[in-house]
């Protein structure tokens, strides 16, 4: 795989729970490349990484895949749910954004601005 298709692969197989970004994936390929673990070859201009002998004998010991541990314990449900409310939060501060006059866009963005802080407070056991 391309390291791209590695983060997407995690992403889908931790169901979302965990995404890697490439400032960590990229090293991370590279240290193991170094160590052997995988080998590296060119192909339309993007490296395609594969396990080699002894890559596969580190995975096959080595600990539960961590896209497991990632998304051990998550509620789908309530993660859907979570998902659904900020992708329409942010669909309508777009609207806002994209459509509205300049006090309208003031507006949303001091919405936006209190609702991080709300969210904050929650942590913090505050009201």
């Amino acid at each position: 795989m391309h390291g791209y298709e590695m983060i997407q692969e995690i992403a889908e197989r931790s169901g979302g729970a965990w995404k890697p970004s490439p400032g960590s994936v990229y090293p991370t390929l590279q240290l193991l490349e170094d160590e052997g673990l995988i080998v590296s070859e060119s192909e339309g201009g993007k490296k395609l990484f594969s396990l080699t002998e002894a890559g596969r004998e580190a995975a096959q010991e080595g600990p539960e895949a961590p896209w497991e541990e990632a998304s051990r314990g998550v509620d789908w449900e309530a993660l859907g749910e979570i998902r659904q409310a900020g992708f329409g939060l942010m669909e309508a501060f777009g609207q806002v954004w994209k459509t509205g006059s300049k006090e309208q866009r003031e507006k949303a963005l001091t919405v936006i601005n209190d609702a991080r802080k709300k969210l904050y407070l929650i942590l913090a056991d505050e009201d």
